[in-house]
């Protein structure tokens, strides 16, 4: 049965990029046949819509050409700016990370297919696979994008909170708190930005589903770069182990289990196979240091998608319970900050408790000065 997703029809393909499909097949030397086209919806994508696309080469044998088609989301341009979106896809390929980009159209693109396996939620708690994935990292955040390079974390919460606000109803405005967020994202800047931490080039949305391995070599490929920028790499790292609660192929993909986030040994092991991955062995300050900048940065991943999921709730129409799924991630935020930042308050809080001590000198005939 054909499935309608963002105006187009399951098993078959808008004009223009019929077209960019028949202009490739012709470069590649392929006999291309309309009728022979097999689509695939590739499920697990909750900002795009994506589809794997096969023809044969030829009509005397077996052998097919595969590419991958990627829908853009509705309203998915709030989250990032598409142009340099696809400048840093690019520059990301000319790297030798990830797939080529083969060619554009208004509500997409065609990207060169990968030949091995997505990984599962499970994999990420294998060992073997996970030290893979922290040299990986290592190696994408040792790369020299073009472009500022300055943490796009704080300025983007910021701008995503004005966007949450503007759609949300009141009811869930007060549920969210959205009123007092503002200081919540001032407040974490102020703790987290130590000078000692690395800000370099991350994937800022490193779930199972945008890591593939090619079992034959061991090989990982890192791929979906829409939230890429530069960041905090504790940040990039802190995103990764939260996806660890994440199981996007269930009957409520949107529930998140913080039961399967790893435990201290496993975020140990993690963070030494990031620092060694190199060949330098980190003294065991460094990765303790790194173990807990990324622990704080948690906090700023869960207000990070809570807000991408009141956003998506009210403009995307993808099969995903985004509102519940950001309530989840908030209630890990308002839970886990007093955990990690103990004795640390919200500016709100701070103002609120000068404002009652200013009251109090005052009535004592004490004037106070705040700066």
């Amino acid at each position: 049965m054909a499935v309608k997703i963002n105006g187009f029809i399951e098993g078959t393909q808008p004009e223009e990029l019929m077209k960019l499909l028949l202009s490739l097949a012709s470069n590649w030397g392929d006999v291309f046949d309309v009728n022979k086209l097999k689509v695939f919806h590739l499920s697990g994508a909750m900002t795009n819509v994506v589809y794997r696309i096969t023809w044969p080469k030829s009509t005397t044998d077996n052998d097919e050409r595969t590419v991958l088609v990627r829908i853009y989301g509705e309203g998915s341009d709030v989250f990032f700016d598409r142009k340099e979106e696809i400048r840093t896809f690019e520059s990301i390929s000319t790297h030798k990370h990830g797939p080529r980009l083969l060619a554009q159209f208004p509500e997409g693109r065609v990207e060169e297919f990968i030949h091995a396996k997505t990984l599962s939620a499970s994999d990420l708690r294998d060992s073997e696979i996970s030290a893979l994935i922290a040299a990986k990292m290592r190696e994408f955040h040792n790369l020299n994008m073009p472009g500022s390079k300055k943490a796009l974390l704080w300025p983007r919460l910021r701008k995503w909170l004005i966007k949450a606000r503007s759609l949300c109803s009141q009811e869930h405005a007060k549920e969210f708190q959205l009123d007092i967020l503002e200081n919540e994202i001032d407040m974490l800047e102020m703790e987290l930005s130590k000078s000692h931490q690395e800000v370099a080039f991350c994937h800022n949305d490193l779930q199972y589903g945008n890591i593939m391995i090619d079992d034959k070599t061991k090989t990982i490929t890192l791929i979906d770069y829409e939230y890429a920028s530069y960041n905090p790499v504790a940040y990039d790292l802190a995103n990764h182990f939260c996806e660890w609660a994440a199981n996007y192929h269930t009957d409520t993909p949107h529930i998140l289990d913080y039961t399967m986030y790893p435990d201290l040994e496993d975020r140990r092991q993690f963070v030494q196979s990031y620092l060694s991955s190199a060949g330098n062995q980190p003294c065991d300050d460094e990765v303790e240091q790194l173990i807990d900048d990324i622990e704080k940065y948690t906090l700023a991943n869960h207000i990070f998608w809570g807000l991408w999921g009141i956003i998506s709730g009210h403009i995307t129409h993808i099969d995903f319970d985004y509102i519940e799924y950001a309530r989840q991630r908030f209630s890990q935020y308002w839970l886990r900050k007093p955990q990690l930042l103990k004795g640390k308050m919200g500016i709100s809080q701070i103002n609120d408790l000068v404002d009652m001590e200013s009251t109090k000198e005052k009535s004592n005939g004490v004037a106070v000065h705040s700066t």
